[in-house]
C-alpha cells in the first residue's frame, strides 16, 4: 500500500533532512544590509582604496562559503580543475545563485594572456548606491570582486580580482567589469594539463 500525502515524522530535529530553503532574499533587505556594511566600513577608513579593500575582504569570506555550498549542492563535492571550467562556474552558477541571473559576459583579455573579465551592465551592489562627488572613484563592485576572488582562491586558482567602471555610450550609468588576473602558477598548471 502506498500512502500519498503523508509527511514523515522525525523524532529529533537533527534527523530532519537539510532543505534548500527559500532561495531568495528580499532586495530591500539586501540593499539595507549592504548599505550598512558600506557605511560601517566607511567610518573605519581614511581613503577610498582602503574602503574598497575592506569590502573586498568581506566579499572574500562570502566567496569561500559560496564555493563550499555550491560544490556540495550542485557538484556532489567535486571542484573544477580547469581554468575555463572555474570561470564558467563563476560566470553562470555562482552569479545565478547570487544575483538571480547569469553575468552579462565573460571575456578573455586581448592584451594579456592571464586576464579575464566578467561584465555586468547593472551590478546589484551598485544599483542603489549614490556616490558622493568627493568619493568619485569608489566602486561597491569591490565586494563582488572579493566574492569572485574567494571562490577562485579556495578552488585553487589564485588571482588578483578588481572591479572597474567602464563607461558605455548612450547610458547614464557605467558598466561594471570584474577584472581577473590569474597568478603565473595557474597558467603553468593549465599549460601542463593542456
Amino acid at each position: 500500500m502506498i500512502s500519498v500525502g503523508k509527511i514523515k515524522q522525525y523524532s529529533n530535529v537533527l534527523e530532519r533532512p537539510l532543505s534548500k530553503g527559500k532561495q531568495e532574499v528580499s532586495l530591500s533587505a539586501f540593499a539595507f544590509l549592504f548599505s550598512e556594511l558600506v557605511q560601517y566600513n566607511q567610518t573605519q577608513v581614511d581613503n577610498i582604496t582602503e574602503l574598497e579593500r575592506r569590502l573586498e575582504d568581506a566579499g572574500y569570506a562570502v566567496g569561500a562559503r559560496i564555493l563550499e555550498l555550491l560544490c556540495h549542492r550542485e557538484k556532489g563535492n567535486r571542484r573544477e580543475t580547469r581554468l575555463l571550467g572555474i570561470l564558467s562556474f563563476v560566470h553562470s552558477t555562482v552569479w545565478k545563485v547570487l544575483f538571480g541571473k547569469v553575468a552579462d559576459s565573460l571575456e578573455k583579455g586581448t592584451e594579456h594572456e592571464d586576464e579575464y573579465m566578467i561584465s555586468e551592465k547593472e551590478l546589484l551592489v551598485n544599483r542603489f548606491i549614490s556616490i558622493p562627488k568627493d568619493m568619485g572613484a569608489f566602486n561597491c563592485g569591490a565586494f563582488v570582486a572579493g566574492i569572485v576572488r574567494g571562490v577562485l582562491e579556495n578552488a585553487g586558482f589564485p588571482a588578483v580580482v578588481t572591479a572597474h567602471f567602464v563607461p558605455v555610450e548612450g547610458q547614464h550609468r557605467p558598466r561594471t567589469t570584474i577584472l581577473i588576473k590569474f597568478a603565473e602558477e595557474v597558467l603553468r598548471r593549465e599549460a601542463t594539463l593542456g
